[in-house]
């Protein structure tokens, strides 16, 4: 309600007050859309673990494809190009898994260097899970600061040079955690990142066990 009432002030009265005014209704504007924003990633971190749904098999090539088309408009706007690998089916939880393509992927676009974006998506088999890597050749992160990074509100930027919230990369450390998994980053400033996550291969029930759950 806040933020619809002062942007909705910023449209009606921008020019007709003085300059001051416009300026603070901006701000007001601004930090408005910045707390829903807060508060919308507060309750999706929240709601990993009580809110969960039962892991299901689950194709990450398709949950790639949902996560493209809704970053379809940064994509277009960076002139990022995206590529993957053959992707498995694993067992996950769908709504989470496809969180947690979508930020880090969002996060490649959002951290890119003077050059176009180019992020690749990798999946590889490695004992009983799967290796999944987010590559990207943006600005890169200070190793030092790896551990950091996925810790709930820390960042290593300004609100003005990259915004957000500071969860993005706290959720994704939260789901993989609920999926069994691990998660890590490797990088050099200037050289930019991969972000690398694992996930159990847990066996997909057969089509009989499918069945009889879908009579229960």
């Amino acid at each position: 309600m806040v933020a619809s009432y002062t942007q909705l002030l910023g449209k009606r009265y921008k020019g007709r007050l003085d300059e001051d005014a416009d300026e603070f209704i901006a701000y007001a504007v601004n930090g408005a859309s910045r707390m829903q924003a807060l508060i919308q990633d507060l309750l999706a971190f929240s709601r990993v673990d009580s809110q969960g749904q039962r892991f299901e098999p689950t194709s990450v090539e398709t949950l790639l494809g949902y996560a493209l088309d809704n970053l379809k408009g940064a994509i277009e706007e960076a002139g990022a190009v995206i590529t993957h690998d053959p992707l498995p089916a694993v067992m996950a939880d769908e709504r989470q898994f496809l969180h947690l393509l979508q930020n880090l992927l969002s996060n490649a676009l959002k951290f890119r260097g003077p050059e176009p974006p180019r992020i690749h998506l990798s999946a590889e088999r490695l004992g009983g899970e799967w290796l999944f890597s987010v590559r990207d050749n943006g600005i890169g992160i200070d190793p030092q600061y790896g551990e950091r990074i996925f810790i709930l509100f820390q960042r290593l930027h300004t609100n003005a040079e990259y915004p957000g919230t500071g969860i993005g990369l706290a959720l994704c450390k939260k789901i993989v955690e609920r999926h069994g998994g691990r998660i890590w980053m490797e990088s050099r400033l200037g050289q930019g990142a991969t972000f690398c996550f694992t996930v159990p291969d847990r066996a997909m029930p057969s089509s009989a066990d499918a069945a009889a759950q879908s009579h229960r």
